[in-house]
């Protein structure tokens, strides 16, 4: 019973760093649907930037916590940025082209980012800074470390400031207005420009967060780690549904949980032949079971019916 409640943990802080990240694909997609598979790129990049800030302030003599504070905004900022620059330069011109335009811009973009990642800080995995505690929680059986209950908490927090965001400020209601229809919301004064900027600018900024979790959780960063995780988080956003906030969320605690009791009871279940490693097989076996019988996710998806 210990184990299975251990797995449960880690279910759950994988699922919450999946949901942040899956939360910056649905929404894009949501409004332009836009696949952007630069995303987990931007979750590189806030990591490698938190890194360099941590670097930066290393012989500042100040409490950790304290130096993690500082770099998540920076980290937020940077990544904000950045996906802004993406999205006027790259997915903007294209708005009116093809899908599979897009698509395939996203997917030079992701190289492009890794390319530079590797040019500026170069291809060899390097150690994430260790700025919490490190002795884990007894929970009277299963552990938990500091970390990892800042992710469970960062995480509920981001999620409950996002949900009222989207759901009671004024960017709110203009982001569900433009997802319906962006030519009437334009029409009723909102700016659908704008609405889109601002919707890669919070997706960048909780994929920077994630990053940052995703690094001081695993301990190493390097320029190929975002590839895996926003390949998960992409999953995860279609597993409940793509275009649907909770669904993202549900999606991704979910996928968290399966793969991690599959990692934990995989060697048992099949002798000793498969380890830990083929985790991943749980994972996407669960999305093709979900979309085999919902294809529209485990919530629905939520596609505006544009005129």
């Amino acid at each position: 019973m210990d184990t299975f409640l251990q797995q449960i943990i880690n279910g759950l802080v994988l699922g919450s760093m999946y949901a942040l990240v899956a939360l910056g694909y649905t929404m894009v997609y949501g409004i332009v649907n836009l696949i952007n598979f630069a995303h987990g790129e931007v979750l590189m990049i806030g990591a490698m930037v938190a890194m360099s800030v941590i670097a930066l302030l290393a012989d500042a003599s100040l409490p950790g916590w304290l130096i993690l504070l500082i770099a998540i905004p920076v980290s937020m900022l940077v990544c904000s940025s950045l996906n802004f620059s993406i999205e006027k330069l790259a997915y903007k011109p294209l708005r009116q082209a093809p899908r599979l335009a897009p698509l395939i811009t996203a997917m030079g973009v992701s190289l492009l980012l890794q390319t530079l990642a590797m040019v500026i800080w170069k291809p060899n995995p390097k150690p994430f800074p260790q700025l919490l505690p490190i002795d884990p929680l007894d929970l009277g059986g299963p552990v938990i470390t500091v970390t990892q209950l800042l992710i469970l908490l960062v995480t509920a927090l981001m999620l409950l400031m996002l949900m009222v965001l989207v759901n009671h400020t004024r960017l709110g209601r203009a982001m569900r207005a433009t997802a319906e229809n962006p030519r009437v919301a334009a029409l009723m004064g909102v700016n659908p420009d704008r609405v889109i900027s601002a919707t890669f600018v919070i997706g960048a900024a909780l994929a920077a967060v994630a990053g940052i979790m995703w690094a001081a959780n695993y301990g190493t960063v390097q320029h190929a780690m975002g590839f895996l995780p926003g390949l998960k988080a992409f999953t995860a956003a279609v597993l409940g549904g793509i275009g649907n906030l909770p669904g993202a969320v549900v999606g991704a605690l979910l996928l968290g949980l399966v793969e991690a009791i599959g990692a934990g009871y995989l060697g048992d279940l099949t002798g000793g032949v498969l380890g830990s490693h083929y985790a991943d097989i749980f994972a996407f076996a669960a999305l093709i079971l979900v979309l085999t019988l919902r294809p529209s996710g485990l919530l629905g998806e939520r596609v505006a019916d544009r005129a």
